[in-house]
């Protein structure tokens, strides 16, 4: 599968509003209220330092949400100075640390959290919590890599179109999504989001920090506050798919960005396209069709829920770094570094090593 013109949505669209009337309710396929806890720890090194260096490891959430708890954020830094920098608008926690020349930086931070499964029941209004209007008018402003005007505008107007409600707009969003991008595995990491450069090229492959942006992009041209929700995976799935979950307690590459669309009866309300096209690619044998049981399954559950094997970092877009003089980034998911050569690769394991690992630590499962 390779470059497909987005403008076919129009059916796309009818066939996800015919969708969209299936009843909403999610609950009996994720069971919430059983929360379990996680001890999540990144260990850093710059093996090729230079003058000063910096390193900056994203945090738990700073602000709790229905679907997880931070307990805490500890860290070390032998040798350099290192804080805590918090940014509430965007649940935004960065652990800094910086070295100065001849001393080994090396960073260490361990993140105490406990998480449940969500799942919002769209057949009735929900009695949750309810977000203030500036919060909700923050995450419908643009950014670099999401912006609201122009051949975005132009897509959410089309992938809505027949859509009255916020309810059928998130959800005409959503299966526009599903039907119309493709998990590109060579995409290095887990994507960049510049939706622009997506829908002008035609070219709507990527992986979760790509096809989730795209909602979130999308969402908010057509007025829906939505946002970017940057995390990492910590468990297995236990809902029987293998490709949803950490296959080990090492979990470096684990890196997931999901997506919330704020609805006005519902509140802040789970989505993840993104892990319904991983389904389709990478669940054994792999390479299933969209019409697939199990792809179906996941389709119907990724619109409303999410399964909590995962932690969440932020909710962070073009992200300042604090005490560097390189360019923003457009989002805190991964380790970064500087040293007076300049920014470090994060990818990049000859200058750049870290690993992370995730410890359940829940007290006595029954």
């Amino acid at each position: 599968m390779n470059r497909r013109d987005f403008l076919r949505s129009a059916t796309v669209v009818s066939a996800g509003l015919a969708f969209s009337k299936a009843k909403y309710v999610f609950a009996a396929d994720v069971p919430s209220g059983a929360w379990r806890t996680f001890d999540v720890t990144t260990h850093v090194e710059v093996l090729k330092s230079s003058g000063i260096t910096r390193i900056w490891v994203p945090a738990a959430l700073i602000s709790p949400t229905p679907f997880q708890k931070t307990l805490s954020n500890q860290y070390v830094a032998p040798g350099g100075k290192v804080k805590l920098i918090k940014d509430k608008a965007e649940s935004l926690g960065i652990v800094s640390a910086e070295f100065p020349a001849g001393v080994k930086p090396e960073l260490t931070v361990t993140s105490r959290i406990s998480t449940q499964n969500i799942a919002v029941d769209l057949s009735a209004p929900s009695k949750g919590h309810k977000a203030n209007r500036a919060e909700l008018e923050y995450f419908l402003q643009p950014t670099n890599f999401l912006p609201t005007d122009g051949i975005v505008k132009e897509t959410a107007i089309q992938a809505t179109k027949g859509a009255a409600t916020d309810v059928e707009k998130a959800r005409a969003i959503y299966e526009w999504i599903v039907e119309n991008t493709y998990r590109n595995p060579k995409t290095r990491g887990c994507g960049l989001g510049d939706i622009r450069f997506m829908l002008e090229t035609k070219d709507l492959g990527g992986k979760c920090a790509d096809l989730n942006a795209l909602y979130v992009g999308l969402a908010r041209a057509a007025g829906l506050p939505a946002r970017d929700a940057y995390g990492i995976r910590v468990a297995k799935s236990e809902l029987g798919y293998k490709s949803l979950g950490a296959s080990s307690e090492k979990i470096t590459k684990s890196q997931h960005c999901r997506a919330e669309v704020y609805l006005h009866d519902y509140g802040w309300v789970p989505v993840d396209p993104a892990d319904v096209r991983k389904v389709m690619l990478e669940e054994p044998p792999g390479n299933r069709p969209i019409d697939d049981d199990m792809v179906k399954k996941a389709r119907a559950r990724l619109f409303g829920s999410w399964e909590m094997n995962w932690m969440a970092f932020n909710f962070g877009h073009d992200v300042a770094l604090p005490g560097s003089s390189g360019k923003l980034v457009p989002f805190l998911m991964y380790p970064q570094g500087e040293t007076a050569d300049g920014r470090l690769d994060p990818l990049d394991a000859d200058a750049f090593k870290y690993e992370i690992t995730s410890k359940e630590t829940t007290a006595a499962k029954g």
